[in-house]
């Protein structure tokens, strides 16, 4: 006999039994729904914290990152002016004398010696001692790091009274004029490791800021950078307008390095007043 004893028994329960399972099916979703509103708001609620939280730390770091790049300059500026306080000044004298070398009020000639010292170098401070002239030496740091023969040279030229002017280090044209233009960089360096040749042998207060460019200043393209940098740094480059072309063609004997010399002077015309005659004192200039 089954549990309904009529059909309205039976009927009554199947739809009280339908209702109590459509109403937990109910509150399960409703809970569901809950649970998971709940929990895109929580996730909500944790990436707008966390991308609020990122975002100030980035402020934070962007804002060291500024003060570093300031401090990091502020010590540069710092170490550039240390550097340029160290760097000797000529006397007002010294700079109207190199303003004016190539105008003088009486006749007046400067004989200057490129690319030694060498062997050769002897010979010239001997015979200028002789006449008692004083002359001025372009030198190079690598003549004067290629043997110890050299450095005693340097220090005969100073003890004569010579002046001793920079050349570069290593007169190399690709290096220093890379495309023919005047590399900055490049050349402030040369003469500053050539300095360092000098001050090895002369002692560490030895300074010169005279320079002469291999080639000449005029010869080079990036002149206005090159000219800003010398004036910064306190160089003061010297030309030639005459020389005896003992660089130039054949190799030539005494008479004609004299008539060359002659020519070059001749040709600056009969109001010249100053002539800086341009010589080398290197290997193979034994003329």
């Amino acid at each position: 006999m089954g549990i309904f004893k009529n059909k309205d028994q039976f009927e009554g329960y199947n739809i009280y039994s339908m209702k109590k399972y459509v109403d937990k099916k109910r509150m399960i979703f409703t809970i569901t729904a809950i649970i998971v509103v709940i929990l895109t708001l929580a996730l909500t609620i944790y990436y707008l914290v966390d991308t609020n939280i990122r975002i100030k730390k980035g402020k934070e770091f962007a804002n060291q990152i500024t003060e570093y790049e300031q401090n990091q300059k502020k010590i540069e500026e710092q170490k550039e002016a240390e550097r340029k306080a160290k760097i000797p000044q000529l006397t007002e004298a010294g700079k109207e004398n190199l303003k004016n070398i190539y105008h003088s009020q009486e006749k007046t000639a400067y004989l200057t010696f490129d690319d030694g010292p060498s062997n050769n170098t002897h010979e010239i401070l001997d015979i200028l001692k002789q006449y008692n002239i004083k002359a001025t030496f372009f030198v190079l740091g690598s003549s004067i790091d290629a043997n110890e023969g050299a450095k005693d040279i340097l220090k005969e030229e100073v003890k004569r009274g010579h002046a001793i002017a920079n050349h570069t280090y290593g007169h190399d044209y690709s290096y220093l004029y890379p495309g023919r233009v005047m590399n900055v960089k490049n050349i402030l360096s040369d003469l500053e490791k050539s300095q360092n040749a000098m001050k090895a042998v002369l002692g560490k207060d030895f300074s010169t800021r005279v320079i002469r460019f291999p080639g000449g200043y005029w010869s080079w393209e990036g002149r206005t950078a090159m000219k800003e940098a010398l004036e910064q740094n306190q160089y003061y480059n010297v030309d030639w307008n005459a020389l005896n072309k003992d660089a130039e063609g054949t190799k030539k004997n005494a008479e004609q390095l004299v008539q060359c010399a002659k020519e070059s002077v001749k040709a600056l015309g009969p109001d010249a007043d100053s002539v800086v005659l341009l010589m080398h004192d290197t290997y193979g200039k034994d003329k």
